[in-house]
Parts: C-alpha cells; structure tokens; sequence
C-alpha cells in the first residue's frame, strides 16, 4: 500500500513539472512569435538602432530561443527517466557500493551522501556538456559573442569543476552532521550554518574565488577612476577599491557590478564595457617603453589567438566601436549604487535567509515521513541527504515556483528604483544612452511579449526603462 501511495506521490511531482515545463514552453513560443513577426524598429529607437543590429539581435534571440527549448526538453526528458526508472537509490546504492570498496559501511552516511554528491556533479557536467559546447562554440560563436578557444573552455571546466567541490563537499558535510546531532532543533543550527558559510564565501570570493577564473586589474589613476571616486563618496558609498575584469577573454558581453560588506566594497567593470579601456592604455604603453612584464606581454600576445577567426575575416576593416564612455559608465553605477543606497541588496539578503530558515523547518517536519522516502525509492532507509533531496527539490517546487515569480517582480521594481535613483543623480540622459549602448552591443532585442516577461525578466525591458526615465525627466 505504500508503495502504491509513493508511485502517487511521485506522479504528482512529474506532473507539476510537466505542467510547469509547458507553461515555459507556451511563454516561450509566444516570444518565439516576436522575434518572428518584429521586423520594425519601435519608434523610439529609430535614430539611434541601425536595422542591421536590429536584425542582428532579432536572430541572435530567434537561435537562443530555439536551443533553450531543446536544452528544456532533453533536461525534462533526464529528470523524468531519473524518477521513473529509479536514478536517485541507484546512485545512492552506488555510492555505497564506492564507499564500502573502501571499508566504510552504511553506518558512514555522511561519507556516501559526500560520495553521491560528487557523482551526482560529475554526472550533470558530463551531460550538460554537449550543451554548454553547443551555446559556446555554436550560437555565442556564430553571433560573434565567443573569445574563448576550447583548450580554455575545458581548462575553465575544470577549474569550476574542483573549486566547486572542495567547497560544497565540506559543507554539504558539515550540514548533514547538524541534521544528524542537532536534536529536535536542528533546523536551527543548520540554517545558522548556511548563514555563516554564505556571509563567509562573500567576504573570500573576491580575494582567493574570483582570480582563479578571471584577471582583476585596479583601474588606473585618471579621469574614470576620479569621477568614479568622487561618485561614491558623494553618496557615501564605502568604496574600497575598483577593478577592471578582463570578461573579454571569454565573451564580448558586458557588465558591470560591486560586491563586498561594511567599508570594504569594490566595484567592478567588465573591460568591454570600456568604450577606451584605460588597463590596456597602460600595459600598451609600458610596452612601449619597455616597462611590460612578462605576464602582460603573453596575455596581449595570445588576445589574437583567443578571438579566433573572427579579427581574421575583418581583414583591414576598422572595428565599429563599442562600450560606454565615461559619463555612460558613471550612469550606470549609478544605477548600481542606487541599488545599495536604497538596501535592495539587503533586503534580498534578508529574504533570502528568511526562505532558507522556513524551508529547514518545513524539512523538519516532513524529514521523518517514511511514505516520502518509499515513494522515492527509500522504502527500508531516510538518508538526511536524500531527504533535503526531495523535499528541497521535489515537494517543495510549487513553493519555489511562486517565489521565483515574487522574486522576479521585485527585482523589476527594485530596477526601476535604482534607474529613478541614477536620475535623481542627474545620470538620466546618460543612462538611457548607456542602456542603449548596452542592449546594441548585447544584442537584446528591445521588444518582448508581455506575460514571457512578467515571468521571466528580472530586469525590465529597455523600452519600459528608457520611457520611464523619459517620462521622470520631463517631470523635472
């Protein structure tokens, strides 16, 4: 009888998740029609959008359209088989096959739930491979978006691949000791420990994380970094330092953000958003004089090798120019700093943590429900792993469906503060330019359906942001 109610319990989940997969699909051919149908530049756009990047962007969306409904699909089809056919005990069993080879029995769970976390990753980035190569090396590279070669994709893999276990291992480890010696207030101090180790990989991740990826470069002395400066302190913002990240080496994208606690904040620009970026003036001009060291002499050495063929086809042609220029860039921290003036990045800190609390005392409750483990192919064990398994992911995905929403609605709200806030600056022309700018060299196609954006889009679209700060500076 039991069993009977898991296969229930278990067809319930598969069918919310189906339900929710062709709801995705229905938003996205909706937005599929758009990209389809859109031929004209909106009005607004007319003087400043060419109708060969208006075209470029609507194809650019039209290819990532199309490979975001296969990549659903084949994931949809993955997680259905995995259920149906019983992946979760079997990796779990073997797991425990991997541990015991070792002389490590059942009663080391923490060790198998620490092997079956392992497995269960090498597993999702052997099959999400074929798609990552695919967006990279096919849709990016088509559309001129991909720096990368593959020798760095894989060297990148790889590197993403062993940092992200040798820190989710010990504290996936750490919480299942919690869950198991914490007593009936577990939920407690498991959530206390999630907070600490969250709070804790903010404080190091731009000091000893970020690096290993990517190169930060402080920004030199001149006219960005002192107008830059002079900013923040204008409104008090705790600036500690301001980086230069070198995003070129893997795509021609473009972004800008801060990050950091107290009086220890830094800010970061993705050097193509540098219309001139000043780190490449200065290494250029060291070499010259024959200051270069040899580290910046091999990095300019091998740009041409990792932009690929791309240069090569342009043959003498001069680049069109991209990025923003300095007021631009000025607006757009703005934007940012509006952002921290205004405690959005705490308030969803504080949410957040709010969630994680409420979602281990549900977990408390429910983590003794024998009929959810048989239903999931646990019928004689409760494994702590498997169970924040399938509550977390499972019996909890209606809630999170809903959350997901809540949050995105906010976040459009918090965006349309902070571009209000950048006006307030007297950013307002210069963050419309710069949002222009930005969407044109990004390729976003500035018109969308209204229901695949109210689901879907953190950040409003272009044209609702520049009408907004149109309509706010008219006002004034």
């Amino acid at each position: 009888m039991e069993v009977v109610a898991g296969l229930d319990l278990v067809t319930v989940v598969l069918l919310f998740f189906w339900v929710v997969y062709l709801w995705e699909n229905y938003l996205s051919f909706r937005q599929r029609e758009v990209y389809k149908t859109t031929k004209d530049i909106p009005w607004e756009l007319r003087s400043v959008l060419e109708h060969e990047t208006f075209e470029k962007a609507r194809l650019y969306q039209l290819d990532k359209n199309g490979f975001s409904f296969w990549a659903g699909l084949y994931s949809q089809l993955e997680m259905t088989v995995i259920l149906l056919l019983g992946g979760i005990p079997f990796l779990w069993r073997v797991s425990g096959d991997i541990t015991g080879y070792f002389g490590y029995g059942p009663e080391f769970e923490i060790l198998q739930s620490v092997t079956f976390v392992l497995l269960g990753t090498v597993f999702s980035t052997v099959t999400g491979l074929p798609w990552g190569l695919y967006s990279t090396f096919v849709i990016e590279d088509r559309h001129g978006f991909n720096k990368q070669t593959l020798g760095f994709y894989f060297k990148d893999l790889a590197k993403k691949f062993v940092v992200t276990q040798l820190i989710s291992l010990p504290v996936a480890a750490g919480l299942l000791y919690i869950i198991k010696a914490g007593g009936d207030y577990f939920f407690i101090y498991a959530w206390l420990f999630t907070f600490v180790v969250t709070m804790g990989l903010i404080f190091i991740y731009a000091d000893y994380i970020a690096p290993l990826f990517d190169r930060f470069t402080p920004l030199p002395d001149g006219d960005l970094r002192s107008q830059i400066e002079t900013l923040a302190a204008s409104i008090d913002f705790p600036l500690y330092k301001i980086f230069v990240v070198e995003g070129s080496k893997r795509s021609s994208h473009s972004n800008a953000y801060f990050f950091g606690f107290y009086k220890n904040k830094r800010i970061v620009l993705f050097d193509t958003l540098l219309e001139e970026n000043p780190v490449n003036k200065e290494a250029s001009a060291g070499e010259a004089a024959g200051e270069g060291s040899s580290e910046d002499s091999s990095d300019t050495a091998s740009e041409p090798e990792q932009k690929g063929e791309g240069d090569a086809k342009e043959g003498g042609e001069k680049k069109k120019k991209i990025g923003c220029s300095n007021e631009e860039i000025l607006a757009v921290l703005g934007h940012e700093l509006g952002h921290w003036k205004l405690g959005h990045n705490l308030k969803n800190i504080i949410i957040s943590q709010v969630n994680t609390f409420l979602c281990f005392f549900l977990f408390a409750l429910l983590s003794n429900w024998k009929e959810l483990y048989a239903a999931f192919g646990f019928p004689d064990s409760q494994p702590a792993l498997i169970g924040l398994l399938i509550i977390f992911q499972f019996i909890f995905s209606p809630y999170n469906e809903l959350l997901s929403f809540l949050m995105t609605v906010l976040s459009r709200r918090f965006e349309f503060q902070a571009d209000t806030f950048a006006l307030g600056l007297n950013k307002g022309a210069d963050l419309c330019t710069a949002l222009i700018k930005l969407n044109k060299d990004n390729l976003g196609f500035p018109v969308h359906d209204w229901l695949y954006a109210a689901w879907h889009y953190s950040h409003p679209g272009l044209l609702e942001r520049l009408r907004a700060l149109d309509y706010k500076q008219k006002e004034q």
